[in-house]
């Protein structure tokens, strides 16, 4: 008996071998993995770096307004006119039509040179300050003492080898005088000579003691005392440790009826100084511009030096050469004192 022929649907309705292997299997379905770019953004570390970018990205906005408005700011108060500050005192002015401005210092009044500069002809610590500043002096007025113990010992040694000296030479000149055959004449003159030489040495260790008592010069003012007791000295002066240089141990000047104002005129204002007798000058003391003094021209020191800084201030300058001008004026009741800058006014009479 045949089996029954299936029928042309059934033919068409069964799948072939081919669709069979390709089609999946539904575990195979199950299995199969989400796109990559939904589990990156599914995942936590992507969900924390977005806030970290937003909130850098606020800062540096909120930074950059705020330097913007900053920079209006400054802007606007640096832009603001300030007005001039009115001076403390008046400024100085010109009593001429025509004049010459230079800078002064008052110095005391003497024929030549400046002040009475002191110092000590030996080294040594000082012992006794004998004058103080501002007081009167005469010539030969001890002004101070240095120790002289090591000179002092020279000098007692210098006394000794003299008196030996001349012991010796007496003794050789009674025996020369007895019997002048018991001892040559050559030796007799070399004891003479002994002599001569320790009475010359007596002589200069009692001149260098004297340098040991510092005197003064001349009549005068006691203007500065550098040195205290104690303090050690030697030709050079006083070691000063505030501008570490070496000052004069004692500085002097001549009575003060009358000062001096030594004025510096630029190089290039010297062709427009007046003659010598037709010349006149005017003096301000600085921070009293009211209190003007006339000065008396004395004369001109001809030798054109290089300027020095006398206010030490930044806008003077020092790479010019000056002449110096002396005038002088009669202190009275004028608040000055030697070393002080004054504003001079050069004019013609």
């Amino acid at each position: 008996m045949k089996e029954a022929e299936p029928t042309p649907e059934a033919k068409a309705a069964e799948p072939t071998p081919e669709a069979k292997a390709a089609e999946p299997a539904p575990e195979a379905k199950a299995a199969e993995p989400k796109p990559d770019a939904k589990s990156a953004d599914s995942s936590p570390g992507a969900k924390v770096a977005k806030p970290k970018r937003e909130v850098r990205n606020k800062i540096i906005f909120t930074l950059s307004i705020l330097g913007v408005l900053a920079a209006l700011v400054a802007a606007y108060l640096f832009g603001i006119e300030r007005k001039a500050q009115p001076p403390v005192f008046k400024p100085v002015s010109s009593p001429y039509e025509s004049a010459i401005y230079a800078n002064g210092i008052i110095e005391s009044d003497q024929s030549s040179g400046e002040n009475i500069n002191i110092f000590p002809e030996v080294a040594g610590p000082i012992i006794k300050v004998l004058v103080r500043e501002g007081q009167q002096v005469s010539a030969g007025t001890p002004l101070f003492t240095i120790d002289d113990s090591v000179q002092r010992a020279n000098t007692e040694l210098a006394e000794a080898n003299l008196k030996v000296a001349r012991d010796q030479y007496d003794k050789d000149r009674a025996s020369y005088d007895i019997d002048p055959k018991s001892i040559s004449k050559d030796v007799l003159d070399t004891a003479d000579d002994t002599v001569n030489q320790a009475a010359a040495a007596l002589k200069a260790a009692n001149a260098l003691l004297q340098y040991y008592s510092v005197k003064a010069p001349v009549d005068g003012v006691v203007l500065a005392v550098n040195a205290a007791v104690g303090s050690y000295v030697s030709s050079q002066g006083s070691y000063d440790p505030y501008t570490e240089l070496f000052d004069p141990s004692v500085i002097m000047g001549p009575p003060q009826g009358h000062l001096a104002v030594r004025c510096f005129v630029d190089e290039i204002l010297v062709s427009q100084l007046p003659s010598p007798w037709h010349i006149r000058a005017q003096m301000s003391i600085r921070g009293s511009y009211t209190n003007k003094v006339p000065l008396e021209f004395v004369r001109v020191q001809p030798y054109v030096s290089p300027k020095i800084e006398l206010s030490n201030e930044r806008q003077e300058q020092v790479d010019l050469r000056v002449l110096p001008v002396i005038f002088r004026f009669e202190k009275k009741d004028v608040p000055v004192y030697p070393g002080q800058l004054v504003d001079v006014y050069i004019g013609q009479q």
